[in-house]
């Protein structure tokens, strides 16, 4: 068997806290309190303006069930606002306000900040070529996952 340090789940794993890790700090430091997964949900919105929580769930792989706390936490933040559907009684429309959209500007050097230092220890052509692997891999068990990513037509 081989060594827990060289499995593919373990070394993903590290490599998420590692993400999240440096994500977190460089965000902090440019005076912003916002998760990964907030800013992914900010960010898909603000794609998708309109969107519905079960539709952003899957257009950002996050569970269905634990979307609307992320979504609460978002608008308590003044970041979005939840409409009644025009498509769906039963569904809530999501758009990004005005202070989203500043937010969004505002913290997009530090993600990129931190997509550039998650991959420090590698060359350009190696970050390419691990982020090449890592969207085959995640293609090819993109349905095994508990929230799979669905690339979903809107309106």
């Amino acid at each position: 068997m081989r060594d827990n340090s060289e499995m593919p789940g373990h070394l993903a794993r590290r490599f998420q806290q590692i993400a999240v890790a440096v994500f977190l700090a460089e965000v902090e430091e440019a005076g912003f309190d916002l998760t990964p997964v907030q800013y992914a949900a900010l960010a898909a919105i603000r794609t998708n303006p309109g969107v519905d929580q079960v539709t952003l769930a899957g257009l950002i792989a996050y569970d269905r069930t634990t979307i609307t706390g992320v979504v609460d936490r978002l608008v308590q933040k003044g970041l979005l606002v939840r409409h009644a559907s025009n498509r769906d009684r039963r569904a809530r429309d999501l758009r990004v306000t005005e202070a989203g959209k500043r937010t969004l500007r505002g913290i997009t050097p530090a993600v990129e900040a931190a997509q550039r230092i998650m991959l420090r220890g590698l060359t350009e052509k190696e970050g390419a070529e691990l982020t090449r692997l890592l969207r085959k891999a995640i293609a090819a068990g993109n349905e095994l996952s508990r929230a799979p990513l669905r690339e979903t037509e809107l309106r």
